[in-house]
Parts: C-alpha cells; structure tokens; sequence
C-alpha cells in the first residue's frame, strides 16, 4: 500500500526569493484525517498548491502513489481535490451542474457517468436540488459545497481542503463540519478554525515559518499551551 500523501524534504522559494517552505516532511495514511495549523505566512497554502503541482519545488511530493511530476499531472490532479479558499476561484460556470460535471467532462467520461457523478456528488454535499442554480447567486456556504461537489466528481483519492470555514455563520460552518466528518477519504486540511481541528482531526501539524514545527496527535498537541503560544496558535 502506498501512503496517500508522500512530501520529503520538500523545500520552495518564491521568484522574490521568499523562502516558503524548508525541508518539510510529512507522510499521511488513506483515510486518515489530517490538520495542517499554524499562522499565516507559515507555508500552509505554498504546501498545499505543491500537491496537484500548481507549484514545485526541491524535494519529493507523491499523491496515491504518483509522483508529482509534470507528466503525471493530469493523472494526479484526478486523484488529489483540492478546494481552494474561496470558492469563487472554483466555480465558473452558468450552473452548479455544469460546475460539478466539468471535471469528468474533461477527463473524457461518457455522459451517462458524468451525470451519475453529478448526482451523486451533489447528494455527497447535500444539495441535490441546486443543479440547475446559478453559482454566484448562492451564500457562501451553499458555494463551498458545490466547490466539495466539484472535486468529489472526480472521485479523487485525497481532499485538500484550505481554510474550509472562513468566512461561514455557525450554522453553514457547522454544516461543513458534518459533511467533513461523514467523508470517508484522506483529507488533508489548512484551518485557523482549532474548534474545528479539535472536533475532526484525529492528528495535527504544526507549521511556522515554513518548517513543519510539530506532528502528532491532535488532543496531546492542543495541551501543550507553551507549544501553541509559541507558534500564533490559541488553544480552542
């Protein structure tokens, strides 16, 4: 078997030479649950877009067994959803249908599975009735779920998920909580939102200034107050 998400030694410098990520390290088992936390500028987000190869850098990065690697890209962007903070990044299209199917459509599938994986992907975020929707005209939170629909279409082996809550009422957060919760696949997640990491991530990493600081698990990282103060981080 091989690990869901492989990063070794993985380090990045932005064209401006701003120094995101050093030697970071870390190996996540399928179906296992995954916050990545600390403070902003920390490297989360340069981490993140590393797993689909929006970014490389020196170091090895496999998802599901694939290198990430530019020939292997359209293969591991099939296998890795990554949903993005905002979910106006991700939505584009005249309805939440044609949203959700555009990632099959693309990788070729006939159009009875597509609709299939619409279907099922919309049922998966509890919004089977906003096919035909408009995108822009939903709240922030029904955008979020169809932002989940559209990578769940693609029946990817690992969700990537940064800063999941922000910007969501209780109500839609505690919503996306559940639907996290019920998700039955690896899930690797950015969040200053330590409530939620409390509640759903069994095991949590800690990053500062673009070194992975600590990894363990979720509940005896939370104790260690002089851990968190030292890193931004508020114990929930």
């Amino acid at each position: 078997m091989h690990h869901s998400i492989e990063i070794a030694n993985l380090s990045y410098a932005y064209p401006d030479g701003h120094q995101a990520l050093r030697d970071v390290s870390v190996y996540i088992e399928p179906c296992e649950k995954v916050a990545l936390v600390g403070p902003n500028g920390a490297g989360k987000s340069t981490l993140i877009l590393h797993l689909n190869g929006i970014l490389t850098g020196e170091g090895m990065v496999c998802v599901a067994g694939l290198p990430v690697i530019k020939e292997n890209l359209g293969r591991v962007r099939a296998r890795v959803g990554l949903v993005f903070q905002s979910p106006d990044d991700q939505l584009f299209s005249p309805t939440v249908y044609d949203d959700v199917a555009f990632g099959p459509l693309y990788q070729g599938l006939p159009l009875d599975e597509v609709d299939a994986r619409v279907k099922e992907a919309l049922e998966t975020v509890h919004m089977s009735g906003y096919a035909e929707r408009v995108s822009h005209h939903l709240s922030v939170g029904e955008k979020k779920r169809i932002a989940i629909a559209t990578v769940l279409s693609m029946q990817p082996e690992v969700l990537v998920l940064d800063e999941p809550t922000a910007g969501l009422d209780p109500r839609a957060r505690r919503s996306l909580i559940n639907l996290l919760h019920d998700l039955p696949i690896t899930m690797l997640v950015s969040s200053h939102d330590m409530l939620m990491v409390r509640e759903l991530f069994p095991r949590m990493v800690i990053m500062d200034e673009g070194r992975v600081v600590a990894d363990g698990d979720t509940a005896t990282l939370m104790d260690n107050e002089a851990l968190l103060n030292t890193h931004g981080l508020e114990k929930p």
